[in-house]
């Protein structure tokens, strides 16, 4: 079926503490097309670790049209900002002592002066980037951040997210998969991430020590 992403064998399993976790939540899934990329999607930006991505780019790659793609990019983008209104909703109950027991201090500091400092564009930065999107949404629930405007970033992010992945894989497949196995590719690759990578790094270190204001 093409809303199955079999390929996900051929690219490999997720690496860290978490890998037997994510990788039986993904094989789970797997079998279940659009279905099973809903339910993952929606309940990582809640609560579980497997990323959509693991499933969304493995089914790009195996999507016949762009109207698959689409579909899949729209599963993905809504399902996640939808199970991000869940987290919302956790973290709102149960406040800043969930965060402490899943994060450092200083980590903590960082997501409620993401959401603080930057408000609705924090949530963007968060649903685009590696930053957890469901700590960040735990976080936004804790500080009552304005759940509308929480919700439209999710979306102008996620969507952004997911949308790359579907018009550079879609459009470019066969020939980014080329280029990955170009080590000149992957140099200009690295260095361009560096580049990209080392502020970031250090605007997300200096977050924990920014003092919050108000929007």
């Amino acid at each position: 079926m093409p809303w199955e992403s079999n390929v996900y064998a051929e690219y490999g399993g997720a690496d860290g503490v978490l890998e037997d976790i994510t990788d039986s939540i993904i094989d789970w899934a797997d079998g279940f097309g659009l279905l099973g990329l809903a339910i993952v999607s929606a309940t990582e930006a809640a609560f579980q670790p497997a990323p959509p991505d693991l499933l969304v780019l493995p089914m790009i790659l195996g999507a016949e049209n762009s109207m698959e793609i689409s579909v899949i990019v729209l599963v993905a983008t809504l399902s996640s900002v939808l199970g991000a209104i869940g987290g919302y909703g956790i973290g709102a109950y149960a406040g800043r002592p969930l965060l402490e027991r899943f994060a450092s201090e200083s980590t903590v500091s960082r997501l409620e002066n993401l959401t603080i400092r930057y408000g609705s564009a924090g949530t963007f930065v968060a649903a685009v980037s590696p930053i957890p999107y469901k700590a960040l949404a735990w976080a936004a629930g804790a500080g009552r951040m304005d759940l509308r405007l929480f919700i439209i970033a999710g979306l102008f992010g996620r969507g952004l997210r997911f949308g790359l992945a579907g018009l550079i894989l879609g459009v470019w497949g066969d020939e980014f998969l080329s280029l990955m196995q170009n080590p000149i590719a992957w140099l200009v690759g690295s260095i361009a991430g560096l580049t990209l990578f080392i502020p970031l790094a250090k605007w997300w270190s200096n977050l924990a020590d920014a003092e919050p204001m108000d929007n």
